[in-house]
């Protein structure tokens, strides 16, 4: 298939937008330039760029360009800037009110910004900037969901249809790279069938009366060299008698909660036609098309256009045809009642119609509605139909790709949601049958599932609504997963050699599925138990820490971009609240998640709630941990989050991710190194064993803090000549002064690592949640003596941390206990 990126409806760069003229044939390539909102009312209204998709992207562009060539003259603060973007969209949207994409990106662009000024230390630029990045994201993502859209309705249409290969697909008015960022909905669908070899023609109707099809579609089917037959759209319904027509698949501007859609007119006849002939029909649309603020299709405004596209030649740009005084009724768009349409195919999955033929896309779109999973093979169309062309669709009991509201997922309903996801299945090979899959989480938090398939494997982890360790008494958001794969995508970004890539995200079942990182992979802390030499480990994460933390803060980024990020990451409130209460509250007083190595360890509690000066350096370090926004933190960097070869490292589950302070994610993984030496004399067959092993541990200690250190700098060097706004070459403009600020940062850095190390350690002896190295140790009076020692050094850590000027001296420090 030729490349799609040839077929560009919209070229964008910061300050600048064109957009090919719709209005003109396509193999002509004229570009209009889009300068500020105005221009785009017009652009969206005339014609000039169309489809739902594209008309959102567009307009949200449009508005980008204006903010970005205004913010140097902009005189209002950051208040105004919100409300002047707000008043922008209003007028945008009333460009095209059919469009729900259009109304529903302006609603998210609004509330967006409008948290932006209310941002401590925002102005209009950190306002503009977010609107900008904001909407050239879009960009990107409507790219994204489009694919998903082929893929699922491919899937979807050789299930219905029951046909494998030379099918014939019809399809309405334009759908394709021209109507969307790229690739296209309904088209999108027929070019993923296409590059599976399915695909024997794709007749497309030229769409009165503006003729999408036969200049646009008719376009990009040539150009993709799919084998492709334009028609009148009065011949669809004698095409589809004829046989010829095994499934159509058209777009949409609108879909009512019911199902009821609306698209481009012609739409409804082809769908009273599919239903009479018993062929399946499909419509293709990303789930923001879905306006779950209307119950049905009557509440759908139709909106009229000139008469003079159908009484003049050329869609209205010629001379006049119909005979002059003649009355036109010109409807852009008409309703099609959700009973004629088989499925609707979105980027997150296709609704199917229930036992009893209803289209719950309302329930589908929140997440609130029970789907049927069973594959019981496709029946045929129903019987009052007569199908004529012998075509089969499931039913309400037969879905493969409908989703759920929130369960968790146990083995079996694991497989079951695999085979749902197409884009995973395909990953997996086979079928369900075929795949071997084992939970393998701690039990803290999560439910994890490896999976192995014939082709290939994966990591599926799905949060629950609860602490998993306590039971349902406790609480818990799902968000954490959202959080999570964000966290995941930036790390990526940023270290892909130590972070699995993320396959798939589903928001309201709160599963992701990743990249199984497979054996001799084990969890490092087990390898820790084992007596494990990992000679690359403390050179890989002293790479991984120092560039996320470096990259997302403000010594590379600038104040806007820092907030905006920062601002995101707040809404991970409840994942931090559950941090302050288990790490720097709960371990200081009598509570009940608590628990200890009792008797042996009573007194040792006792006092340390009892200790003033510890009391008081918690509560700063509280303080630190709930006030400072420095750069985006794992959250949870201990050495069961992070898994190991002799080789290689990659850091998983940071569903604890937010914006905070350095010094939390380097002292958690400090910490736990420290545990693990200090639970050595546990796992060796002679007390004083493994001499060896624990100093290798130390050493790694100190090697990965002196690498992180000179890593860390030696970003900071060559970010030099343009650095973020923590400091400005105007300001440290000589090698003397620069130097100074990095010494003072690193020591502070250096002793918030030791205080945030020396918590984490405590709430590991006293607190809720223990760590394996301690736990695993049978003989109880050995742990015991284990934990003391490394509850004394926590505390002498905590206390001493202003002193210590070295990783030497902390290392002298713990060996003295």
């Amino acid at each position: 298939m030729a490349d799609d990126k040839s077929l560009e409806a919209i070229r964008y760069e910061r300050g600048s937008l064109q957009l090919l003229d719709q209005k003109k044939l396509p193999h002509e390539s004229v570009y209009v330039d889009v300068p500020d909102s105005d221009a785009a009312w017009l652009a969206i209204k005339d014609m000039v760029v169309r489809g739902a998709p594209a008309i959102a992207v567009t307009a949200a562009l449009a508005l980008a360009v204006e903010l970005v060539n205004l913010q140097t003259s902009y005189q209002g603060d950051a208040k105004d800037a919100a409300t002047f973007i707000e008043k922008r969209l209003k007028f945008l949207v009333s460009s095209r009110p059919t469009a729900v994409n259009l109304a529903d990106a302006s609603d998210k662009l609004q509330q967006l910004t409008s948290r932006a000024s209310t941002l401590e230390g925002a102005n209009a630029k950190t306002v503009f900037s977010c609107f900008v990045e904001a909407a050239e994201q879009m960009l990107v993502d409507d790219v994204v969901a489009n694919k998903a859209i082929g893929d699922y309705g491919a899937k979807a249409i050789l299930k219905a249809v029951g046909v494998q290969k030379n099918l014939c697909v019809l399809t309405h008015c334009n759908t394709g790279s021209l109507a969307t960022a790229g690739y296209g909905t309904a088209l999108g669908v027929v070019r993923s069938l296409f590059r599976q070899g399915k695909i024997e023609t794709a007749y497309c109707t030229e769409t009165r009366p503006y003729n999408q099809g036969s200049r646009l579609t008719a376009f990009e089917l040539v150009h993709d060299e799919i084998p492709a037959v334009l028609i009148a759209d009065s011949a669809a319904a004698s095409l589809m008698a004829s046989g010829r027509v095994h499934a159509v698949v058209v777009g949409a501007d609108r879909i009512a909660a019911n199902g009821d859609t609306a698209n481009k007119i012609g739409t409804f006849s082809l769908a009273l036609a599919a239903h009479q002939l018993g062929v399946p029909f499909f419509v293709a649309a990303p789930l923001t098309t879905v306006d779950l603020h209307i119950s049905s299709g009557e509440e759908i405004v139709i909106e009229e256009r000139s008469k003079t596209e159908l009484t003049h030649a050329f869609g209205g740009a010629g001379h006049e045809i119909a005979a002059p005084g003649i009355g036109v009724w010109n409807p852009a768009f008409d309703v099609t009642p959700a009973r004629y349409i088989t499925g609707i195919i979105t980027d997150t999955g296709v609704v199917w119609k229930d036992e009893n033929s209803r289209l719950d896309v309302g329930g589908f779109a929140s997440g609130n509605a029970e789907y049927a999973a069973v594959d019981a093979g496709a029946t045929e169309v129903g019987k009052e139909n007569g199908n004529k062309n012998g075509n089969s669709l499931p039913n309400g009991h037969q879905e493969e790709e409908e989703r759920r509201k929130y369960r968790p997922l146990d083995e079996k309903a694991a497989s079951e949601y695999l085979a749902m996801v197409a884009p995973l299945a395909e990953r997996l090979g086979g079928s369900p049958q075929d795949w071997n899959i084992k939970e393998v989480g701690d039990g803290n938090m999560n439910f994890v599932y490896i999976v192995v398939g014939p082709r290939g494997s994966l990591v599926l982890k799905q949060a629950l609504p609860y602490v998993r360790c306590v039971g349902e008494s406790w609480a818990m958001t799902l968000e954490r997963a959202y959080f999570e794969a964000n966290a995941l995508r930036k790390e990526f970004e940023l270290v892909p050699e130590y972070v699995p890539e993320i396959f798939h995200f589903d928001h309201p079942m709160a599963v992701i599925a990743m990249r199984y990182c497979e054996p001799p992979h084990i969890i490092l802390r087990k390898g820790l138990i084992q007596g494990i030499v990992y000679p690359r480990l403390a050179d890989h994460m002293s790479d991984f820490t120092s560039k996320t933390l470096f990259f997302s803060s403000l010594l590379a980024l600038d104040t806007h971009k820092h907030k905006m990020a920062a601002a995101q990451s707040y809404a991970n409130v409840e994942m931090c609240r559950l941090t302050e209460q288990v790490i720097f509250s709960e371990p200081y007083m009598e509570a009940p998640n608590n628990r200890w190595t009792s008797p042996q360890l009573d007194e040792d509690v006792r006092a340390l709630r009892e200790d003033i000066e510890l009391k008081a350096e918690i509560a700063e370090l509280k303080a630190r941990f709930c006030e400072r926004t420095q750069a985006l933190l794992h959250g949870d960097l201990h050495t069961g989050s992070i898994m190991v070869t002799e080789t290689s490292t990659k850091v998983i589950d940071p569903e604890f991710s937010f914006y905070g302070p350095m010094g939390f994610d380097l002292g958690a993984f400090i910490a736990n190194l420290i545990l693990a030496y200090y639970s050595q004399d546990g796992h060796s067959a002679t007390e004083g064993g493994r001499e060896d092993y624990r100093g290798w541990i130390l050493q790694t200690v100190s090697d990965f803090w002196t690498s992180f250190a000179a890593k860390f700098k030696r970003e900071w060097d060559r970010s030099r000549d343009s650095p973020g706004d923590a400091y400005v070459p105007a300001v440290y403009n000589s090698p003397e002064v620069i130097e100074l600020a990095q010494k003072r940062f690193m020591e502070e850095l250096f002793c918030d690592s030791l205080g945030f190390a020396a918590a984490k350690m405590i709430r590991r002896i006293v607190g809720i949640a223990h760590v394996e190295d301690l736990e695993s140790i049978a003989n109880v009076d050995v742990r015991a003596k284990c934990e003391r020692r490394a509850l004394n050094c926590a505390k002498l850590l905590m206390k001493q941390r202003r002193k210590l000027s070295s990783i030497a001296e902390v290392l002298a420090l713990v060996q003295s206990q």
